[in-house]
């Protein structure tokens, strides 16, 4: 199924809903989420096995060259740590679990450590092992395959005509070019944006459509949670409607592809958390994310159950 047009899109992200038009949208969005999926839900959960240090210039994040941020630093874990986090997501009810380093690139070294965490959690574990370690080359990402992994995570952050404005030492082609050479290895992809950096409504569309004419398996949507000592601290434009009206929208664009709702989501969408999945989400991130933490994972648990799905 196509899904909407852009035009749409964007007219539905600008119009100024009420309540009564604003539940009509969900519906339609709930409608495509239920036919993709039923009343099943997945989760994900990631650990930040290697942090800050990064060389790239990113305006929202703590990790990079051009932050302030206090945050700790520290080199890639150990295999044995790494295990231990997918288990304890697999615990939780996770049905996927991303192993994320800071960085542009990971070494060699590392990415043999990386390939024996994933043999291992692969072999011996009932999740699906993921990973987003920059912009990989092919041959990297055959040798991730052939450990074990299924899909490899790439957000392109923004719109193309808005990236410069977001990172400056790498280009948009680099972005798109690593979510092709992940899926020409045959691994699905997990690639998505950050929503709330100052961008427009036709870039928000522009983000969409460049991510459903790349046809990923799945788009994780975060919203811009402001970390002090980034460039981005103190920027807040996003309301609890404007989210879900985002969330909504993506699901209307991209009826088959997994619609995850990510970072941020707690301090965006505050009382209307439970409101994303009738948005048409039909997937989530549960635990901490890279340097701020979630809330607990029993809450989310309970969330999904109150509204009336499963895993």
């Amino acid at each position: 199924m196509r899904g909407i047009s852009a035009s749409e899109a964007r007219e539905l992200l600008e119009e100024k809903m009420g309540p009564a038009k604003l539940l009509s949208l969900l519906q339609r969005a709930s409608e495509l989420r239920e036919k993709r999926c039923g009343n099943k839900l997945d989760t994900c959960s990631i650990i930040n096995a290697k942090c800050g240090g990064c060389t790239e210039d990113c305006a929202f994040c703590a990790q990079s060259s051009s932050s302030k941020a206090e945050i700790e630093k520290y080199p890639l874990v150990s295999v044995e740590t790494i295990f231990k986090a997918a288990a304890e997501a697999s615990a939780h009810g996770a049905k996927n679990f991303g192993i994320v380093t800071s960085g542009r690139i990971v070494s060699e070294r590392e990415l043999d450590d990386i390939c024996e965490a994933v043999r291992r959690i692969a072999a011996s574990l009932p999740i699906i092992p993921c990973a987003s370690l920059g912009i990989l080359k092919e041959d990297s990402l055959i040798r991730l395959k052939e450990s074990g992994l299924r899909r490899y995570h790439h957000n392109l952050e923004t719109a193309r005509s808005y990236f410069p404005q977001i990172c400056g030492t790498r280009s948009y082609d680099a972005q798109t070019g690593t979510v092709l050479a992940a899926q020409k290895t045959g691994l699905e992809v997990c690639s998505g944006g950050i929503f709330g950096m100052g961008e427009s409504f036709g870039q928000r569309v522009e983000l969409l459509e460049t991510l459903r004419s790349l046809n990923v398996t799945c788009v994780p949507i975060n919203f811009l949670n402001p970390i002090p000592g980034t460039r981005l601290e103190g920027h807040c434009s996003l309301s609890p409607r404007d989210c879900i009206k985002i969330i909504a929208v993506a699901r209307l664009m991209m009826p088959d592809t997994g619609i995850r709702v990510c970072g941020g989501r707690e301090k965006n969408l505050r009382d209307m958390q439970s409101w994303l999945f009738a948005a048409g989400a039909d997937s989530l991130m549960v635990g901490g994310y890279l340097v701020t933490p979630g809330r607990e994972v029993k809450l989310d648990m309970q969330m999904i159950s109150d509204a009336g799905y499963s895993l």
